[in-house]
């Protein structure tokens, strides 16, 4: 069965053509590694020992590769405000154009807390060796998280234009740190010798339970690239833009994911790295060594602003996608609403921050640790994430089968036709699968009875709101027509 395209009334159409294309290939390549690249999934693959460097490449083989050919292809013949959600309208009509939609939008109220939590504990190493401590302090965390979500949000209302910056600062801060570790490591591994005995056999995956549920967060790190693609009208000449800045960015992130898990374990046993702040205190630990205090101090700051633009890139591109889907009247129209003067859709913005600082606060109630809280919460965005992209794996095999595929001039395809689409959809589409599953056994340490209640109920919980608010606005649609 075919779907008929449901573009934008007059009014919507009107509504998206204000929005300003304001960027290009280094803004967008930038943009890429500040949403993807994270020190933190290096600490937390250096928390689960040697066995993450094979996770990581065969997580780049099956799944980076195959979804940045995928995200080339929809985003080059389908270049619309709104990413994922458009790609799956496109496949399989309004509803689960919502559901991929709204899944990938909620997801960031789960993911916002994590990435808060971590930046926050990152940045207490701008102090130096003291910064330990305070890493692990509550009240810290939570007033430094609360103001980098501030920050961020404040930024992508005044606009792209200026948002843009904070996004590229993220990316030249969230690099930068992880080149001194790889730098840093070499060294103190000639001087000094490596804290860690790297073999083949020990680089192997293990099927371990205590360290499973870490496989969907090495699929979770790689994920991101599709995220700009939600702002295609505000790309210039994005059919040329994206795809390239998609290959660069992809090539120096694969590289930095396992250059920086070797670097951190050379520096640092396994069970003494930090799975949110280890790469900050690997580094402290290698600038000792040499007697370069200050490295450590400088990396973090870098990370502060790196770990800003993650933030800040995350808001400008997930809030397009409620924007868009509230142009189409799915969710009320207040989200489809432009800002006057800044011309951003602020209100997503503000109710997408909203959120995520309640989520943050009601994370920390009743919680074992802070690491615990901080796994509940990433493992609820890694499941709600990855719904869409079930979706977009789908699609893109859907698709395939159009005319304007071998007719549009302007497409970045997918090799080997469609057998090629076929092997690249159905690779990520079982390892999102995989990823999904995994992602609901407990980490080793973690109390089970209370990690599943509160990872079920809150994403179940996530998904029925979504479902109401589709049924009430595609009534009211309805009504009106």
């Amino acid at each position: 069965m075919s779907y008929p395209r449901t573009e934008p009334g007059p009014d919507g159409a009107a509504t998206k053509s204000q929005l300003r294309k304001t960027m290009g290939f280094w803004d967008v390549l930038l943009f890429n590694i500040a949403t993807v690249l994270g020190p933190r999934w290096i600490a937390a693959a250096g928390h689960n020992g040697t066995s993450s460097i094979s996770l990581w490449v065969l997580a780049a083989v099956f799944f980076f590769v195959p979804g940045a050919l995928v995200i080339n292809e929809l985003s080059s013949r389908f270049p619309e405000e709104g990413g994922l959600y458009a790609w799956a309208k496109e496949a399989f009509g309004p509803f689960h154009g919502f559901v991929a939609g709204w899944t990938y939008w909620i997801y960031t109220v789960f993911y916002f807390p994590g990435l808060l939590l971590a930046s926050a504990s990152m940045s207490a190493y701008i102090i130096g060796g003291r910064g330990v401590a305070l890493a692990e302090n509550r009240t810290f965390l939570l007033i430094v998280s609360l103001a980098l979500l501030l920050v961020a949000v404040g930024l992508n209302i005044i606009g792209l234009n200026i948002g843009k910056w904070l996004q590229n600062a993220g990316g030249v801060g969230t690099y930068l740190p992880l080149v001194i570790l790889a730098v840093v490591a070499a060294i103190v591994v000639v001087t000094h010798g490596s804290a860690t005995h790297f073999t083949v056999r020990n680089m192997m995956p293990t099927l371990n339970w205590d360290t499973v549920n870490f496989w969907s967060q090495i699929a979770f790190a790689f994920t991101g690239l599709e995220l700009v693609a939600a702002m295609s009208e505000e790309v210039r000449d994005p059919r040329r833009t994206l795809p390239r800045a998609v290959y660069g960015a992809g090539a120096l992130i694969a590289l930095m994911y396992i250059a920086g898990t070797f670097s951190i374990l050379a520096l640092v046993p396994a069970g003494d790295i930090d799975p949110q702040s280890g790469v900050f205190h690997a580094i402290t630990v290698g600038s000792v060594a040499l007697k370069v205090g200050a490295l450590g101090m400088l990396a973090a700051i870098l990370v502060t602003f790196g770990n800003a633009g993650g933030v800040g890139s995350t808001v400008a591109g997930i809030a397009r996608v409620p924007f868009v889907v509230g142009i189409d009247r799915y969710l009320p129209a207040a989200f489809g609403k432009i800002h006057p003067k800044w011309k951003t859709p602020w209100i997503s913005i503000l109710v997408q921050a909203g959120l995520s600082g309640i989520i943050l606060l009601l994370s920390q109630i009743h919680t074992q640790s802070v690491i615990a809280a901080y796994q509940v919460i990433v493992d609820a965005a890694i499941i709600l994430y990855f719904i869409p992209f079930l979706y977009m794996f789908a699609a893109v095999i859907k698709l395939a089968g159009r005319r304007d595929r071998s007719e549009n001039s302007h497409a970045v395809l997918v090799p080997g036709g469609r057998l090629g689409v076929w092997v690249c959809g159905a690779l990520g589409f079982i390892v999102v699968l995989l990823g999904i599953g995994l992602s609901f056994v407990p980490p080793g340490g973690a109390e089970t009875a209370d990690f599943e209640i509160k990872l079920i109920g809150g994403t179940a919980g996530a998904v029925l709101i979504g479902l109401f608010l589709y049924w009430r606005g595609a009534r009211s649609k309805r009504a009106s027509a």
